[in-house]
């Protein structure tokens, strides 16, 4: 049962990019946050210095190998011990890359797979206990493009689905204590050393929003921020944070 009116957020992915848009925005929230990474160290305990002088002692970090499954519980004991419970799981850790069919290999499937999917599976399993405790709140990021899917992404696409239906699937597994629902960004950040950071791609993506612009982290920061703290009559739901293009 809850004891308190402190509030514990574990962010995978959390040191860089949107993931630490994420969490700053939660811990503008006066949420304190578990900021996991896998090989961004110093990205990380740079965030937890930044936060850690706004608010003393309400960031830590926690590394963990999302592709090995002896990692979840782990990381879970790690914000159990550090903050004695846990309110809000944000399962934002992925790898990106193309897999074209004629190239696909055994070991793009176990990084694809394990970080978008397999993880966040995992990780609500190790966290379930104690977001019930809390009647807390789980936030997947998904993408915009799980119903239209991106050529020559098979693996890529085939975890961002399963993800959106892992979400469901949780909503009812895990209610009524907890809920579960997703973000799927549009056109937010271009991925690093890839050939989406062609200035031409980019344009023609942006082209297809309603908006006609690209979208910043804070946008998904904010909506994972209200679906873990304010929506608290939605679960299993999918917000789609992509300027419109869904809908092209």
């Amino acid at each position: 049962m809850k004891t308190n009116n402190k509030k514990i957020a574990l962010v995978t992915g959390g040191s860089k990019r949107i993931g630490a848009s994420i969490c700053e925005e939660l811990h503008k929230s006066n949420v304190d946050v578990m900021i996991h990474y896998r090989n961004s160290k110093e990205n990380a305990v740079y965030l937890k210095d930044k936060l850690n002088k706004i608010r003393v002692n309400s960031t830590d970090i926690v590394q963990g190998d999302l592709c090995k499954i002896d990692s979840y519980e782990n990381i879970i004991s790690n914000v159990i011990k550090r903050f004695g419970q846990l309110d809000y799981l944000v399962n934002n850790a992925s790898s990106y890359f193309p897999t074209q069919l004629n190239a696909l290999n055994e070991s793009d499937w176990n990084d694809l797979i394990s970080t978008n999917l397999k993880a966040p599976l995992f990780l609500c399993q190790a966290a379930a206990k104690f977001l019930k405790e809390q009647k807390g709140s789980i936030v997947n990021i998904t993408d915009a493009k799980e119903n239209n899917p991106k050529k020559n992404y098979i693996i890529y696409n085939i975890a961002k689905s399963g993800l959106v239906s892992l979400t469901r699937s949780l909503a009812i597994d895990l209610a009524p204590d907890v809920r579960v629902n997703a973000v799927a960004p549009g056109a937010i950040l271009w991925p690093e050393n890839n050939q989406e950071s062609e200035a031409g791609y980019r344009e023609n993506i942006i082209s297809q929003t309603f908006l006609k612009k690209q979208g910043v982290p804070k946008n998904i920061a904010k909506a994972v921020v209200f679906l873990l703290t304010a929506a608290t009559y939605s679960t299993g739901a999918v917000i789609h944070v992509d300027g419109g293009s869904t809908h092209k």
